[in-house]
């Protein structure tokens, strides 16, 4: 299964994450997404995005809305297989 995962884009390991945590509600899972972010924006080379600031609302689910986009979502990878392998 992991290897299957390994195949896929990083914005469809985003999608299945972000998609399976909703279902089961699972808030730890997007907790942590949350909080891996601004670490996968400044790997991206993003590091002003990394510092902005989540700690408003409607800047936190801006942030997980776009954690499936380009570089971002590179940086993210792991953490989607993770997920989804386990």
């Amino acid at each position: 299964m992991a290897e299957d995962l390994e195949n896929l884009s990083s914005k469809e390991l985003h999608d299945r994450a972000v998609e399976r945590a909703v279902r089961h509600v699972d808030v730890g899972f997007l907790w942590r997404l949350l909080q891996a972010i601004p670490a996968a924006q400044a790997a991206a080379g993003h590091p002003d995005q990394a510092e902005a600031d989540v700690s408003h609302l409607s800047s936190i689910v801006n942030e997980l809305v776009h954690s499936g986009e380009g570089e971002v979502a590179d940086a993210l990878r792991p953490l989607y297989i993770d997920y989804l392998g386990g």
